[in-house]
């Protein structure tokens, strides 16, 4: 198997399925105990949070444990918009959007909020102006993710939190980072966002487990009341194996700090050997180092998919939370039909190799031979 999909998820790095039977097997106390298997799952607790504030340039106190991305997402759109309700209820997002976010800002739009979606430029990506040119007096919230997950369109997010700081507006500014999380290098303070979403299961993590950084200051009220944990912020007992597991994924895709550079030499590889056989192949988007966005106008993406998946080629067809509908994210780029509806996405990983680029050109390519086009 040919495994290209790892924007959907990744395989489970050995280092993290380790670190996860450890802490069910060995240190399989609950953190909020007392005796000694109590405090060992503290202490585990403790130096996971760290390796993953450290990842991010943030204080272990900023970074609260999640479920994943779709948590992170929820929590910081609709606590932020509360913690934030008495400075105004306007919100600016973007067309592009995950769904967690899109249904997020649906949620308070139907409880009286008020949401700018802006649309992004050829590119993909949301320009700061466009939001600067949105931002009101009683605008609360932004939220613009950082690597779009279909196209790989980077948004420039310290422009953005520039723009909205020179206005002078008190707005929160949240990012779902869960693309670029170890592909795209950023820190805290080079984002200056508010609250940053992770997800543990795109960076060779387990499914399940993710984190929330919190810029300290913010009172962002929980979205899981209950035992108090995670310092009041999230209830609920920690997924133990989950984190341990997340925090050897973070520490070993550090260790492999060249990994980046790689995955944007296989994607560069992919897209000079297909635009030379394939003049008519269009690259929709992008910018991030291992997500690669075409088209062959003319042909059925889904065919295109069940094709290559017959040889052993795993892509697909845009998120894999769309199921079948036709991509968003692409309509709001303003692309026509036939481009859309024969789009791909290839997404690498940190263990694709150039063999694995040169299968999925050749069996492209002879898809392009064999198969009939939609007149």
């Amino acid at each position: 198997m040919i495994y290209l999909d790892n924007a959907a998820t990744t395989p489970v790095c050995p280092e993290a399925a380790q670190a996860a039977m450890e802490a069910m097997t060995t240190a399989f106390g609950n953190p909020s105990s007392t005796h000694a298997p109590g405090r060992a799952a503290r202490a585990l607790l403790a130096d996971a949070r760290a390796a993953v504030a450290q990842s991010i340039g943030a204080s272990p106190e900023e970074i609260a444990f999640t479920s994943g991305g779709t948590e992170g997402d929820s929590w910081a759109i609709r606590s932020g918009a509360y913690l934030m309700r008495h400075k105004g209820r306007h919100i600016i997002s973007s067309l592009t959007e995950h769904d967690a976010v899109r249904k997020a800002l649906d949620h308070l739009q139907s409880q009286g909020w008020e949401v700018t979606r802006l649309a992004p430029g050829p590119d993909g990506a949301v320009s700061a102006a466009d939001v600067a040119a949105a931002l009101r007096p009683d605008t609360a919230l932004v939220s613009l993710m950082l690597v779009n997950n279909e196209t790989g369109a980077i948004t420039d997010l310290p422009a953005v939190v520039r723009a909205v700081r020179q206005a002078g507006c008190p707005a929160l500014v949240h990012t779902d980072a869960v693309q670029g999380w170890m592909k795209v290098p950023f820190t805290v303070g080079s984002l200056g966002a508010d609250m940053i979403s992770l997800s543990g299961h795109k960076i060779h993590a387990p499914k399940g487990v993710g984190a929330l950084y919190i810029r300290r200051g913010v009172r962002l009220p929980p979205l899981l009341p209950g035992g108090g944990q995670e310092d009041g912020r999230r209830s609920g007992t920690e997924n133990m194996p989950g984190i341990a597991a997340l925090a050897a994924a973070v520490r070993a895709a550090r260790a492999d700090a060249h990994a980046p550079a790689r995955m944007a030499a296989l994607r560069q590889r992919a897209v000079d050997s297909l635009t030379a056989a394939a003049p008519e192949l269009t690259v929709l988007g992008g910018g991030a180092p291992h997500i690669l966005c075409l088209s062959l106008p003319g042909y059925k993406s889904e065919v295109l998919l069940n094709y290559l998946d017959a040889l052993g080629i795993s892509v697909s067809k845009g998120s894999a939370c769309k199921r079948g509908a036709r991509s968003h994210v692409l309509e709001a780029m303003g692309l026509e039909p036939r481009v859309i509806d024969g789009a791909i996405r290839v997404s690498l990983g940190r263990f694709n190799t150039e063999g694995d680029i040169d299968a999925l050109c050749a069996g492209l390519l002879r898809a392009r031979a064999e198969l009939y086009k939609v007149l």
